[in-house]
């Protein structure tokens, strides 16, 4: 030990305490190990590199064309083709009136989005960098200086492409060209021989409700909907970190942080994670590329995570760090609810129960179906989901289902719903059609499927994963087999079967270990005499059906996941939209504005009682 204290005595006490650490460590316990550690030992301590992973986002200079045209146009990014054209003044409000009729050209045409930005050679020099999107909509081609580095074709992914070899000393050009999500899959749509229930949206993992819907507009987006960045590191990057509960006492929560680690450099990490004091702390050997890296640990006589009105929805605040020899390389961190959510599917006299009991405590749930605040996500604000949140609680929910029809909300939603005791039954975006099965559409759910649920998995709020909005009710009992052959139907009723009894309960299964998967909800519709007493139930005989308010007294089911009436909004919304001649309901605006086909009818039946 004297020999290699001396070889290390010219370098910094920090590195001589690294190399001291490593060589008593119990991963190193002969004394000619301690070589390769010290060889090691100089490499981590060169002052000239640089061990931290860095982060630029690239969210400026950017410009946007119609493909078929050369004039170049300033963009947002995170944006939209429509909230750009609308910017510049080329488009009028589609909310407006019935503009919406006349924006509808935009969907069918490709748009070319461009930026430049400057690498210098601290960028260059490093071993890996990563060009990051975290959400491109839909069916992006992604030029780097010239070259195709990738094309996507799911708006619920992110995307990550290693660019070093693309990238040039100075100026760099990054361009995407989408294609319209409407021309895109239509040789796929045709090749089927017949037509799935749904219509051509179901061919492309994109936002259900873009198409339009009973409540909405048909506004049909492409663009960098979410952030883009640059990421490099010359050491391992965290790819991921999920703080995962194994078990719960009265007095311990064991816990273990699971590190996702991509790494160019191979040797001992040292991981950590501290919330108001050290929970863990561990040197760990990660090999080059990627690996998983597990720290265990327990929080003692743990304070719970309990949902509006049942106690206070306390979060712990943890930070998990990696370093090499003492330099910190990457850090993250999480805040963390402990709780145990259970839903009870036991048999009684009346059918099969189910409910919701956290922390041993079964919970009534009271709350609402929550659909996209706006057609153009970008455009919601942090203010927006902060109001949103707060009238949930003010109106005493403890449970919003983000309905299957939308997205996977941002990180803000979840994180108020930590924050304010919101649960959330959190649906995959599939609604109200039947889908593909061939190989390439599987796959590319199963990988949006397990990108999301790592997403969100860390999430106290969220309580259940559902598989699809109506699709078995709509399969079962709507009608939708009649068009179909034997044959057809064999094929569709597979594509079913692959999705939402095998591909996402495994990866449920897989990726957040304990946590409920519910199929398909409504389990009965409101035709099957089953709906009031087995699952959960959608009851729309009161507005679809025009049956009297009284029947929601009547039809009481064992858990009410959709029911409601439509109502024209405040009179200061309509005013922003209409011009005064169109404020009848007969009027043009006001029809286009109507998207239900009987809505108003419906409406006026009920006020005339």
């Amino acid at each position: 030990m004297r020999i290699c204290v001396k070889y290390l005595s010219n370098l910094s006490q920090n590195c001589v305490n690294s190399a001291l650490r490593c060589l008593s460590g119990q991963h190193l316990l002969p004394v000619f190990y301690g070589l390769i550690v010290i060889s090691l030992g100089f490499a981590g301590c060169e002052p000239r590199i640089d061990h931290r992973v860095a982060v630029e986002e690239l969210d400026k200079q950017w410009q946007f064309r119609q493909a078929t045209d050369h004039q170049w146009h300033p963009a947002t990014v995170p944006g939209t083709v429509q909230t750009d054209l609308l910017a510049n003044g080329l488009i009028d409000d589609p909310y407006f009136g019935d503009n919406e009729e006349k924006v509808q050209w935009i969907e069918k045409e490709d748009w070319i989005y461009q930026t430049t930005f400057d690498a210098d050679r601290t960028l260059l020099e490093k071993a890996h960098i990563d060009l990051h999107f975290e959400g491109l909509d839909t069916y992006a081609s992604i030029y780097l200086n010239g070259h195709l580095i990738g094309q996507t074709e799911n708006m619920f992914r992110d995307w990550t492409f290693r660019v070093k070899d693309k990238l040039k000393d100075g100026r760099n050009e990054l361009q995407l060209t989408f294609h319209s999500p409407v021309r895109k899959t239509e040789a796929q749509w045709q090749a089927l021989g017949f037509e799935l229930p749904g219509g051509p949206r179901v061919m492309t993992r994109k936002a259900p409700f873009h198409f339009g819907w009973d409540w909405g507009p048909r506004l049909v987006t492409s663009g960098l909907w979410k952030p883009a960045y640059l990421r490099s590191w010359n050491f391992a990057a965290i790819r991921d970190l999920f703080i995962r509960q194994d078990s719960l006492t009265t007095d311990t929560a064991y816990m273990t942080a699971v590190f996702e680690v991509d790494a160019e450099k191979e040797g001992y990490y040292t991981f950590s994670i501290a919330g108001s004091e050290l929970l863990a702390l561990g040197d760990r050997l990660v090999e080059k590329g990627n690996s998983i890296v597990e720290l265990s640990f327990t929080i003692a006589h743990p304070e719970l995570w309990w949902p509006n009105g049942y106690g206070k929805p306390h979060l712990y605040r943890l930070t998990a760090e990696m370093a090499w020899f003492e330099q910190l390389v990457d850090i993250k961190q999480k805040a963390i609810g402990i709780r145990t959510v259970e839903l009870l599917r036991q048999p009684d006299s009346l059918g099969t129960g189910f409910a919701f009991r956290i922390n041993g405590v079964p919970v009534f749930m009271k709350g609402a179906n929550y659909i996209p605040q706006d057609n153009f996500q970008t455009r919601v604000t942090p203010r927006h989901y902060k109001q949103l949140i707060a009238d949930a609680i003010d109106a005493n929910m403890n449970m919003l289902r983000v309905w299957g029809g939308g997205i996977y909300e941002q990180e803000i939603f979840y994180r108020l719903c930590d924050e304010n005791g919101l649960l959330v039954w959190q649906d995959f975006m599939f609604a109200c059609a039947m889908y593909p099965g061939d190989p390439a559409f599987l796959e590319n759910v199963r990988e949006e499927a397990v990108s999301n649920i790592k997403r969100l998995r860390g999430h106290p709020c969220i309580a259940l994963w559902c598989g699809n909005n109506e699709v078995s009710e709509g399969w079962h009992r709507w009608g939708w087999q009649d068009p179909l052959t034997d044959t057809q139907k064999t094929v569709v009723w597979k594509a079913y079967q692959d999705i939402f009894q095998r591909i996402l309960p495994e990866a449920v299964e897989d990726h957040a270990p304990g946590m409920a998967y519910w199929e398909s909800s409504p389990q009965f519709g409101r035709g099957d005499p089953r709906h009031q007493f087995e699952g959960d139930a959608h009851y729309w005989g009161v507005w679809h059906d025009a049956e009297p308010f009284e029947m929601l007294i009547e039809k009481v089911p064992r858990f009410m996941s959709e029911y409601g009436f439509q109502s024209f909004p405040e009179w200061k919304t309509i005013e922003s939209f209409t011009q005064p001649g169109d404020r009848d309901l007969r009027s043009t605006v006001m029809q286009s504005h109507q998207k239900h086909p009987r809505g108003n009818t419906l409406i006026q039946t009920y006020m005339d009682r």
